[in-house]
Order: C-alpha cells, then structure tokens, then sequence
C-alpha cells in the first residue's frame, strides 16, 4: 500500500487536528468494514443517507444491470426509461399536487434549484419578488445560494461577500412558537418570494426539533399571504422523521419540495426537485427567454436513477413503514433513560432520529468537546460525528436492538469518561 501523504482534501475536516481517515473497503447492514479487519457500526448512516442498509442486495443489482446498459446521457432534449419511472413513481408517492420533477445531484443543488424556481416563478409573472425568508439555526448546503439562506456563523464566515440577506425568523421553540409565527406573520405583509424550512428537524442546526402544527400554521400563513413555501426535505425525506415524508405530519403540501439523500438509498448521489404545475408554468412559454436555466453535466445519470428505481420499488413491495416504526420504538426505549438523567439535556426524538446534549460551558458547534467526544465513539468502533456537544443517533432502518444498545452504552460512558475531563 502507498504510505506517501494523501492528497485528498476531506470535507469538514481540519486536517491539522484530525487523526488519519480510516480506510473503508466494505459495508453491509449497518456495518462498515476498515482495511485492517475493523468493524465500524454506521450509527449516522453515513452522514445520513444510508436508509435500508448498505450495500442493499436490489439496489447493487439495479445499479449493475443498468451500468451495462446504459451509463450516461445528456438529459436536456433526451430522456430514459429509469428517469420516467422515478418522476412518476415520485409525483404518486409525494403529497399531492408536486407534479413536475427536476433532476439534480445533490441536497445543495436541490435547494438551489428551489430558490430558482421560486424567482423565476415571480419573474415570470410580473412580480418580480426575490425576498427568501428562513428560520434561524437553519442549514441548507454549501453552495453560495444555500450558505445564503442558511444561518451565518463558522460554516460560512469566510465567504460572508458573496453571500445575499434573507429574512432570518426565530426557530419555533417549544412554548415560544407563536413568536416565530408573529415574525412570519409580518415578514409576509412585505411580499418575500417564499418561506424555506426543514420540515420538523433542523439537522445540521443541532437536531432542533419542532411540532408538525407549528408547520402547519407556517405554511396556511403562507398560503394567506400568497408566499411559496419551500420544504426542504433533504434530511427529512424517505422515512428519518417517522413517516415517508415530514410534511405528512403536519398536512402539508409544500409548493416547492427538494429531496435528496435517502432517495437512492444511499447507494449513489441523485436528488430531485419537485413543484406545483403552476410554477412550471410560468417558465413554459414560446419565449425562450422564460427557459428554466440549470443543469448540470450528470442531470438524471441513468446509473443513479437505476439506484432510485429500486429504492422506490422497496418502498412499495417491502415492509418498511414497519421496519421504521421498529425502530422509532427501539430508539424511544434507549433514549428514554436519558431524559432523567442530569448528565445530558434537550433529549428529543423524531421518528428513528435521536439527539441530547452533553453538558459544556461552551456549546456549539465548536464546543471544545466535540472532538473529544468523536474520538471517543471512534475508538469503540462507532461512526458517531457529534455536533459540537450535542450527540445524535441517526442509524440504518435494519439496526437491531442490541446493535443500538453498543451505541447507548458507548454515549452514557462518554458521559464519565470525556463530559467531565
């Protein structure tokens, strides 16, 4: 093996403060497999994509079989077989009334195709609004439209020039929600293009958590005041909150909705973007000029859509609500200890997603425990990423009991062994 420096540059890793990235070559379940023979339980899903399993048997074989088939194609003027099936299969599955889907890459370029929907929608019928509102704490990618409308601070900090303003309205904490919908109230009497939001949990912002009615009330707030409501359902999407979608919850049928991670399962990177017809309307015209102008080389890569399909097809033949209520339960049993236990505060859980903090006098994302805390799941065999002083569990659909069990016992011990030196 070449023991020369890497050259690879990670994300979000300080490479004069990190360890040496473990060398992954093989993963199953919920299981990741070191070069060297180690095992690694995915308690992440691998930043949170993962949703049967890895390296799931009918995903691997549709990937396979279409990669001999038919690799690549340029989507603009030609379409395929796997690209029809997954807009259909997604605009029956989505809530009702999503239907028209845009093929991207990512959660980021999801978002941003969101946004640019939701100006040219203004644009093109003669209101011209580009105001964003957004809650406070949120994350929505790293490109420069969704650094923008997420929170400012170390995530962005360097690249404040090239960021534009949007208007930030305060995350809806338990028993403060109604100043959250107040601000809403009155930044909609100011005709802002659209509201943009994580449906129930705030992932990146520290898993903050908020009930489907205040949803609810967000968006017939929009509704009343004519404002785009765009649900970014990225993390929350393919089943991590409890139900298929997030906005289920609250009945809410998003006028722009970005979907990304769990769609392939994991297997491959594919998100999509889906809107109301009338937003592809105001773009359909003889005048070239009302064009919907994104792409990007790999628009509905043939592969990733293979990936997709199958995915979906699992969701349909397999019990997989029942695997997640499963494990919602699992989770609510393991966490539940947590809640009375002074070590740890802001317990919460959302479907198969849990989250608590640990103690710090300087909580954050940068809390000096952080990476105490990562290096300590590490080395008991964990792929655990805190979020500053704040842990989540956010495993695989087919983690067992006793798998979650190692997970627990690791982050009660953190609790003695890092929370306190």
């Amino acid at each position: 093996m070449n023991t020369s420096p890497s050259p690879v540059w990670h994300p979000f890793t300080q490479h004069a403060l990190a360890p040496e990235p473990r060398m992954v070559v093989r993963a199953a379940g919920a299981w990741l497999e070191t070069a060297t023979g180690g095992r690694i339980l995915d308690a992440i899903s691998s930043w949170w994509v993962i949703t049967h399993g890895h390296c799931h048997p009918r995903i691997a074989a549709a990937i396979a079989g279409q990669a001999g088939q038919l690799d690549q194609v340029i989507f603009a003027g030609h379409t395929h077989p796997a690209a029809e099936a997954v807009a259909r299969r997604l605009v029956a599955m989505t809530p009702p009334g999503l239907d028209h889907v845009f093929f991207s890459d990512s959660g980021s370029t999801a978002v941003e195709v969101a946004l640019k929907m939701a100006a040219g929608y203004w644009r093109h019928t003669g209101e011209g609004r580009t105001r964003i509102l957004a809650l406070e704490h949120g994350y929505h990618g790293d490109t420069i439209g969704t650094m923008s409308v997420g929170a400012r601070g170390v995530y962005n900090a360097a690249y404040e020039p090239f960021l534009f303003e949007v208007t930030r309205l305060p995350f809806p904490q338990a028993g403060r929600e109604q100043a959250t919908l107040d601000a809403l109230e009155a930044a909609c009497r100011q005709a802002p293009a659209a509201l943009l939001v994580e449906p129930l949990v705030l992932g990146a912002g520290g898993m903050l958590m908020y009930a489907p009615a205040v949803l609810a009330e967000m968006a017939a707030i929009c509704a009343r005041h004519g404002v785009l409501l765009i649900a970014d359902e990225v993390m929350t999407g393919f089943g991590r909150t409890g139900t298929l979608f997030a906005c289920e919850q609250a009945g809410v049928v998003p006028d722009i909705a970005c979907y990304a991670k769990g769609l392939t399962g994991g297997a491959l990177p594919l998100a999509v973007t889906l809107c109301r017809r009338e937003i592809f309307a105001a773009h359909y015209s003889c005048d070239r000029a009302r064009t919907f102008f994104h792409s990007s080389s790999f628009t509905a890569n043939p592969i990733a859509c293979a990936a997709a399909l199958a995915n979906l097809e699992i969701w349909d033949e397999e019990p997989v609500a029942g695997r997640i209520a499963g494990l919602a339960a699992l989770q609510e049993a393991h966490v539940a200890p947590f809640r009375d236990d002074p070590r740890f505060a802001g317990v919460r859980r959302m479907g198969t997603l849990t989250a608590l903090d640990f103690a710090a006098g300087d909580a954050g994302y940068l809390a000096q425990m952080g990476p105490a805390l990562a290096a300590f799941f590490r080395d008991r065999g964990l792929l655990l990423r805190p979020l500053g002083n704040t842990v989540y569990v956010m495993p695989p659909y087919c983690t067992t009991g006793d798998e979650l069990d190692l997970i627990y016992a690791a982050i009660a011990a953190a609790a003695d062994q890092v929370a306190r030196a």
